[in-house]
C-alpha cells in the first residue's frame, strides 16, 4: 500500500479503482483486463501530468515522502560487502550518520550518509536523521581514511538539518561541522554527493562541499525549511508554500543556479513508486562521475572543488 501526499488524490482514487477490478472474479474476466488496462493507461497519464508540474512545496512533501529510499536501502540495492564504522574516536556514536566501506561495481568506496528510520523506534534511533558533532566528526574520520588509502568518497544527503539541541550546541556543533566542510573541500580523492531527499541548511553543506553534486529529481536543497523561513518572516507557518518557493529550493532551480551539477530523474511518481529503480539510477550518475575523475590527480581535484565553491561566492550564481 503506497502512502499518498494531499495533491495525489485522484491518483489514490484511480488506483483504488484498479485494485478493485483486479480483485474481482466472474464470467467476464476479459472485459474487466480491458477496463484494467484502460485505468492503468490513464494512471500513468495521470502520473505524468501531476508530476510534470510540480509546485515547490508539493516537492518539498515528496522528498520527505515516508515511503522514499533512504541511506540503508541505497546500501543494500547498490553497494556490496558494506562494512559499517562507528564513532568519532572522540566522544561516541551517532546513528544519524552511517558510513562505511563497500564495493561500488567491484570498485572499493568509502559511502557516508544520513539516515532518518521508518518507523517511530528506527527514527528515534537515528534521531530522525538530524546529526550532533560526533556524527560530523566521524564523517571526517571516514572521509581522512579514504584519502589514506586512496578511496573516493560518496556521501547520501538525507537531513532536515543538524540537531539544533543544546546538548549538540554544547560539544561544537558548529565547529563540527565546519571542519567537515574543511574536511570535504581538502581531500585528495574523488569526492561525489547525492542529495536524495532534504538537504537542509548547514546539516547538508558538511556532507556536501563535493567535486559533483547531484540531486534527485524531487529532492530539496536549501538554507532553512519553507517552515522555518515562514515563522521568521511571516510569523506563521501558514505560508510555507510561499516560503518554498521563495527559497528556490528544487533541483531544478539550484541546477539553473550552478549550486548542483546534475539533476538524476526519478522514475514516474516519484523515487517512492519504485524504490529500487531509483536507487539504480543513482548508481548509475555515481559510476559514470566516478569514471570522468578517474585518472585526475589528487592534487587536482582538491583543487578543483575549492575553485568551484570558491567562485560561487566570487562571482555569484548564474
Amino acid at each position: 500500500m503506497h502512502n499518498f501526499l494531499d495533491f495525489e488524490k485522484p491518483i489514490a482514487e484511480l488506483e483504488g479503482k484498479i485494485e478493485e477490478l483486479r480483485h474481482l472474479t466472474g464470467n467476464d474476466e476479459v472485459n474487466i483486463a480491458d477496463e484494467v488496462a484502460r485505468l492503468q493507461d490513464k494512471l500513468t497519464k495521470l502520473l505524468q501530468s501531476t508530476y510534470g508540474k510540480l509546485t515547490a512545496w508539493q516537492k518539498t512533501q515528496v522528498a520527505r515522502h515516508p515511503d522514499r529510499p533512504h541511506f540503508t536501502d541505497y546500501v543494500a540495492h547498490l553497494f556490496e560487502g558494506f562494512t559499517p564504522l562507528a564513532g568519532d574516536r572522540l566522544f561516541g556514536e551517532d546513528e544519524a550518520i552511517i558510513g562505511g566501506l563497500a564495493r561500488l561495481q567491484g570498485r572499493s568506496v568509502m559511502v557516508i550518509g544520513h539516515e532518518k528510520g521508518r518507523d517511530t523506534e528506527s527514527r528515534v534511533k537515528h534521531n530522525f536523521g538530524m546529526a550532533k558533532p560526533e556524527g560530523y566528526r566521524k564523517a571526517i574520520r571516514l572521509m581522512r581514511m579514504a584519502e589514506r588509502f586512496g578511496i573516493p568518497v560518496i556521501t547520501l544527503v538525507d537531513t532536515a538539518g543538524a540537531f539544533p539541541g543544546a546538548d549538540a550546541e554544547a560539544r561544537g556543533q558548529s565547529e563540527a561541522i565546519a571542519r567537515s566542510i574543511e574536511a570535504c573541500l581538502d581531500i585528495k580523492v574523488p569526492l561525489i554527493s547525492v542529495i536524495i531527499g532534504e538537504g537542509g541548511s548547514g546539516g547538508a553543506i558538511a556532507l556536501a562541499v563535493a567535486n559533483s553534486v547531484m540531486m534527485l529529481e524531487n529532492s530539496i536543497y536549501s538554507v532553512i525549511s519553507p517552515e522555518g523561513c515562514a515563522s521568521i518572516l511571516w510569523r506563521s507557518g501558514d505560508e510555507a508554500k510561499t516560503a518554498a518557493e521563495a527559497l528556490r529550493l528544487t533541483a531544478q532551480d539550484l541546477h539553473q543556479l550552478g549550486v548542483i551539477d546534475e539533476i538524476i530523474t526519478e522514475p514516474l511518481g516519484g523515487a517512492q513508486r519504485s524504490p529500487v529503480d531509483a536507487c539504480k539510477r543513482v548508481g548509475t550518475a555515481i559510476v559514470k562521475a566516478l569514471e570522468a575523475m578517474d585518472n585526475v590527480e589528487g592534487g587536482v581535484l582538491k583543487a578543483r572543488r575549492r575553485d568551484k565553491f570558491l567562485d560561487m561566492g566570487r562571482h555569484g550564481l548564474n
